[in-house]
């Protein structure tokens, strides 16, 4: 694999108290989904229906979370990214607390500053609770006020345990997902109107989440977590590819970023999501008194979360909607042709994985400066999740992934260059800690630091552990 590389040599070290970091989610680590008192999902039905995978045990996270806790410590990675099942707390989404639940999470919180890992807490990851997700899930007004009521229990609960909190992880994707590629429970295909409805609604909870964290003086920080991707027109040169580059970054990026950062949207951001909805044959309901309150919250938003595999080339697309998911692995059966807004495409002579996600490097660097140009208000990023699904093979007790040191290397000093121009970035994540369950993909798309032996559970260092070991220790990319 050949990337751009705007480092020949070693380059500066990472700043003093810069977090390496591993990423979990709760649903895609800790096993006992149906046990301790935790209430159901829609996901519980969803894959048990499908009957392919099974999100029990995943990686046991539950019982074992010490034990990778301990790999953190030995490894140098002195960050954790975790979520919060909402289903452990509220099982039934409000009314009834789980004191267990409650309690393994005091638990977990405990053990990992014994172990000198800082938790970066995620309060909702694709989990909506059942009967909420049976109401309308956020295109419901209801389950905005029980996430707000829910993350207030939270904030009171683990004050003082957790320094760092985030709102949603990765709006885009739990929007997409569910009402464009059709993926996640439920999934419905090219309703851009209701995937822009469901961006809007968790930006508004998000906005109520922080101003309640903010109002009741708890101690620590508060953001959110967005994934985003940099869009380039396939031909620079070409009017139609730059218009459908800039359909899909408003979809994915800008709207978004405007409600992060503005509390409001730009008029042109305004503009093309009022257009790619009525594609769909809608129109977004956006209150005066939405934006009053995600004005106020973009005020006080102390960090965004970035998570960024892959950027995306586009193209002019006037055909019908062509969408298939490549959750196999089997690549080259990715496909996504989107009526009104455009067609991702490869680009000649950049690499590509095994489910089609494209490794251009220098996208990130791209994203962050841009992040920092158009938003000169926000106040810090975090990479939160970056990485690479690799078909890891266990040979003779060893997982040797040099493609994955290598994308992760190029990410870094991309990363390095882009902070050199004065990208405030705090820390990196790697997704993912441990080998988990991958939603859609089950648990042939490998991503973690250590690899787990389904059937025994055993944590074998990858060979990519290794080296990030080096990394943290040092603060330099070789």
């Amino acid at each position: 694999m050949t990337y751009s590389d705007p480092i020949g040599s070693p380059g500066p070290q990472f700043p003093e108290g810069f977090i390496f970091g591993g990423s979990t989610a709760a649903y895609q680590v800790e096993g006992e989904t149906k046990t301790h008192g935790k209430g159901k999902v829609a996901w519980d039905d969803y894959l048990a229906d499908q009957g392919r995978f099974s999100p029990d045990p995943a990686s046991d996270f539950y019982n074992r979370y010490e034990q990778d806790l301990e790999l953190c410590e030995r490894f140098g990675i002195n960050g954790i990214r975790v979520s919060i099942a909402w289903t452990r707390i509220f099982p039934e989404g409000t009314g009834q607390v789980n004191p267990e639940g409650v309690q393994f999470y005091h638990d977990l919180f405990s053990a990992c500053h014994a172990h000198g890992v800082e938790p970066f807490v995620t309060l909702h990851h694709f989990d909506t609770p059942l009967p909420l997700f049976e109401a309308g899930e956020f295109l419901n007004r209801d389950t905005i006020d029980a996430f707000v009521e829910y993350a207030r229990f939270c904030f009171e609960e683990y004050a003082g345990e957790v320094t760092y909190w985030t709102t949603f992880n990765e709006i885009w994707a739990d929007a997409t997902n569910h009402y464009i590629e059709g993926t996640f429970p439920g999934g419905e295909k090219a309703q851009l109107h209701k995937c822009f409805q469901c961006e809007h609604n968790m930006m508004l909870a998000h906005a109520r989440a922080v101003l309640a964290f903010k109002e009741g003086g708890y101690p620590g920080k508060i953001g959110v977590i967005q994934s985003l991707e940099y869009k380039y027109p396939l031909d620079e040169n070409d009017p139609a590819d730059i218009a459908a580059a800039k359909n899909e970054d408003v979809l994915q990026n800008q709207f978004l970023l405007d409600a992060t950062f503005r509390g409001d949207y730009a008029p042109d951001t305004l503009e093309i999501a009022q257009r790619l909805a009525a594609v769909s044959g809608g129109e977004l309901d956006i209150r005066e008194e939405d934006l009053d309150i995600m004005r106020a919250a973009a005020k006080v938003n102390d960090y965004l979360g970035v998570n960024n595999y892959q950027c995306r080339f586009l193209k002019a697309y006037d055909g019908e909607n062509d969408l298939h998911h490549n959750g196999t692995g089997k690549k080259g059966t990715d496909r996504f042709r989107l009526a009104g807004v455009g067609e991702r495409v490869n680009k000649p002579g950049i690499p590509t994985t095994d489910w089609d996600w494209i490794i251009y490097p220098k996208g990130l660097f791209d994203l962050l400066v841009r992040i920092k140009l158009q938003y000169p208000n926000y106040k810090q990023i975090f990479i939160t999740e970056n990485g690479m699904g690799y078909k890891d093979a266990l040979v003779d007790g060893f997982v040797d992934d040099a493609p994955r040191i290598d994308y992760v290397r190029q990410h870094l000093r991309w990363l390095l260059k882009a902070m050199e121009l004065g990208v405030n970035v705090g820390g990196y994540f790697m997704w993912s800690l441990q080998d988990q369950f991958s939603w859609t993909n089950g648990y042939n798309k490998r991503y973690g630091f250590f690899y787990v032996d389904y059937e025994t559970q055993r944590r074998i260092p990858k060979a990519s552990a290794y080296w990030f070991k080096t990394v943290a220790e040092t603060r330099r990319i070789d």
